[in-house]
C-alpha cells in the first residue's frame, strides 16, 4: 500500500492518503492505524532489573533478599484499599495499601527507625530496611525513636486513627529507590481484597 504523505490520517497523528488503486481512503486509513498500534506494541520497553543483578523481580518489583516480608498485622487482615500507581510523581493515585489493623504494628523486616512522629492528623512511622526499601505505617502510635534498630516481627507501634485511611485500617507504603512501589508483592499470603466506607461518620 502507497502512502503520500499530503493529507491528515484521522485518529493517527500523521498525514497520509492512499493513491488511486490501493483501496478505499477508509480501508488505507484503517491499516495505518493498525500497523502504528501493532509497532507500538512491538516497542522494546525497558525490563525491571533487580538491584545488584541477584535479585529476584516479582511484578516490577525488585524484591529484597528476606522477601517475602512479614505481614505488620497478626492473623487475619483484608486488603481494603489497594496500590494504585500515578500517571506521574505528582499525580492522584493511592501509594500504598490499605490493610485491617485494630491492634499492634509488626516490623515486616529489619531495619532501622527513620521517623517516627506525627504528620497532619495522624502518627507515622517509618523504617528504612536497607537496600534501597522505606516503608511508612499510618496511623499508628509507637515508643520508638530515629535510630532505633528493629528485627522482623518486632512490635513496633499500634494501630491508631487519622489521615485517610478508614478507621480500623492501616497505611503501608514502600518506596525503593525514593520511588513509591507496590508492597503487595513483597509479602507471603495474598489476602482476599474487601471494600470499606472511606470515611467514620462518627
Amino acid at each position: 500500500m502507497d502512502i503520500a504523505l499530503d493529507r491528515p490520517v484521522a485518529g493517527s497523528g500523521l498525514r497520509g492518503t492512499a493513491h488511486r488503486g490501493s483501496g478505499t481512503p477508509r480501508a488505507a486509513r484503517a491499516g495505518l492505524i493498525l500497523l502504528l498500534a501493532l509497532s507500538s506494541l512491538c516497542w522494546p520497553f525497558p525490563q525491571p532489573v533487580a538491584a545488584g543483578g541477584d535479585l529476584p523481580v516479582e511484578h516490577g518489583v525488585a524484591l529484597p533478599a528476606d522477601a517475602p516480608w512479614v505481614w505488620p498485622v497478626d492473623g487475619a487482615r483484608e486488603v481494603t484499599a489497594p496500590f494504585r500507581a500515578p500517571a506521574h510523581r505528582y499525580g492522584p493515585g493511592h501509594r500504598g495499601m490499605d490493610i485491617t489493623a485494630t491492634g499492634p504494628i509488626r516490623a515486616p523486616a529489619s531495619g532501622v527507625v527513620a521517623f517516627r512522629g506525627i504528620v497532619a492528623d495522624r502518627g507515622v512511622l517509618t523504617i528504612d530496611h536497607g537496600d534501597g526499601y522505606v516503608i511508612t505505617l499510618e496511623p499508628v502510635s509507637s515508643d520508638l525513636a530515629p535510630g532505633d534498630a528493629v528485627e522482623a516481627g518486632q512490635l513496633v507501634a499500634t494501630a491508631s486513627a487519622g489521615g485517610h485511611a478508614a478507621r480500623g485500617t492501616v497505611h503501608v507504603g514502600v518506596r525503593l529507590d525514593d520511588e513509591y512501589v507496590n508492597p503487595r508483592p513483597l509479602f507471603g499470603d495474598v489476602p482476599r481484597a474487601i471494600l470499606y466506607p472511606c470515611c467514620d461518620d462518627g
